[in-house]
């Protein structure tokens, strides 16, 4: 959740900013502090992480702590980038900058030779701005055509041509890292970076200058650089040089959610959905995607990412709020049949072992259909449901489909006397209410009769748009 920022505090001068007795912190002490003041009081440093809290957080913590530069290594989908950007929730709310200073520089340790002289000219009566914590995060997606000038900096032909001597340092124009000076810089995907690039950041990471077109400029820069990192052994497109991953202090290694639960609240948080999608669907989902990445049939290194299960979310959320506008259903809610459609459109973001060419849509809708099988057993266990399987055998049919409604598929049930069975099933999958509308107890009934067929209880035939229990 995004929390409004309050507004900037009003001093304006240097002078002012003495008088209010404020003190200025590195950027890593104020990060450690600001962690040790979080942890102290019982807050959570990292918001909308899920999975990483006895693994990944308190290695970054200590990392933190320790004031190292961080990289990430992981497969795709594993909240990499997530978790940077969660490190600028550590950063002081808002901090004093000499305005018009183009490193962002403290009033009190102006860096530049521009901001020393205006110091020096202006003194208490230097003007300052206040720079929030969000303008303190620089992010750098690492693509081959990267270049030292985007990440270190290069000479200005057009300051040269105004006038100005080479030797003139400023002549230079700063790159994204040093333009990051007193924040955070992530670079994502570090190994894409051409190895050459890899080395112009070594000054930068050990001993916090900067070299451009031969100029050695001595600035101490105040900068945590962050990145990220596929596992070298997948990406083929490169590698961390040695010397490079020297200079990182914490090399971290991300994972998959290893709890249901926890894989759960991912997809909950992050699925952008247009109609309402049952609790037990997300099950299957999030089923579905831990059984992909434990297949033989998948290739692993690649990893089947947690946006797999969020896309198959939206999607089946997007197909159950089409039949509702076609068929005017008053509630738009992603049914058991909806899951088809999510199989259909995200087979292309698995990567399979070559030897499974031809066989893609066959292993999915077997791992999908080994899914809702679990998701039935862990909720509908000890269910008697001899009586739907008797009348199902004596001739009953239940019609569902992408375009049946669920007041249709609910009046298509068969008549089991007085018994109450389809509310105990809807009963198990929503204990607090039974099912709020047609919509959530056809999704629950369907996956009833779902876990029957899978079962080899009870027969299914489907032509594509309408599917037959029977």
């Amino acid at each position: 959740m995004t929390v409004a920022a309050t507004t900037a505090p009003t001093i304006s001068t240097l002078g002012e900013l003495r008088a209010s007795g404020h003190v200025h912190r590195p950027l890593r002490t104020e990060l450690r502090d600001n962690l040790l003041a979080k942890l102290a009081a019982g807050e959570d440093p990292w918001p909308g992480l899920h999975g990483f809290e006895d693994t990944v957080v308190p290695q970054l913590e200590r990392a933190l702590l320790a004031g190292h530069d961080v990289v990430l290594l992981g497969e795709r989908g594993q909240g990499k980038t997530r978790l940077l950007r969660t490190l600028v929730g550590l950063l002081d709310e808002w901090t004093p900058i000499i305005s018009g200073s183009e490193l962002g520089e403290h009033p009190y340790e102006p860096v530049t030779a521009a901001s020393v002289a205006a110091v020096a000219t202006y003194g208490d009566d230097l003007r300052i701005s206040w720079r929030h914590r969000s303008e303190r995060y620089s992010e750098k997606l690492a693509t081959p055509d990267t270049s030292v000038a985007d990440l270190i900096g290069d000479v200005d032909p057009m300051k040269v041509a105004e006038g100005r001597s080479l030797g003139d340092p400023e002549t230079i124009h700063f790159g994204l890292i040093p333009r990051s000076h007193r924040g955070i810089v992530a670079i994502n995907e570090l190994p894409d970076l051409a190895e050459r690039i890899q080395v112009a950041m070594l000054n930068v990471m050990e001993e916090r200058d900067i070299q451009i077109r031969g100029y050695v400029l001595r600035l101490p820069l105040d900068v945590l650089v962050v990145a990220s990192a596929n596992p070298e052994d997948y990406t083929n497109r490169g590698r961390i040089i040695t010397p490079l991953k020297d200079r990182f202090g914490a090399e971290i290694r991300t994972h998959y959610p290893r709890e249901l639960e926890a894989e759960m609240a991912v997809i909950r948080q992050e699925a952008h959905l247009v109609a309402d999608v049952p609790e037990p669907l997300l099950e299957v989902l999030a089923r579905f995607t831990r059984n992909l990445r434990e297949s033989s049939a998948v290739d692993q290194r690649s990893g089947v990412s947690a946006r797999f299960a969020i896309a198959g979310a939206e999607t089946i959320a997007a197909a159950a709020l089409r039949r509702a506008t076609v068929k005017g259903e008053d509630h738009a809610v992603a049914r058991v049949v909806d899951l088809e459609a999510a199989v259909d459109v995200l087979g292309g973001k698995i990567e399979f072992e070559s030897g499974e060419e031809g066989r893609e849509q066959e292993i999915l809708t077997h791992l999908l259909r080994t899914a809702t099988a679990e998701v039935v057993r862990a909720h509908f266990r000890g269910l008697d449901f001899a009586l739907l399987v008797d009348a199902i055998e004596g001739g009953a049919m239940v019609t569902t489909g992408e375009s049946v409604t669920a007041r249709d598929v609910l009046a298509g049930l068969p008549v089991l006397g007085e018994s109450e069975l389809y509310d105990d099933i809807c009963n198990r999958l929503y204990p607090d209410n039974g099912g709020d509308n047609d919509g959530q107890r056809a999704c629950a009934i369907e996956l009833a009769l779902e876990g029957l067929f899978l079962a080899r209880k009870i027969g299914k035939d489907s032509d594509g748009s309408e599917t037959v229990y029977g």
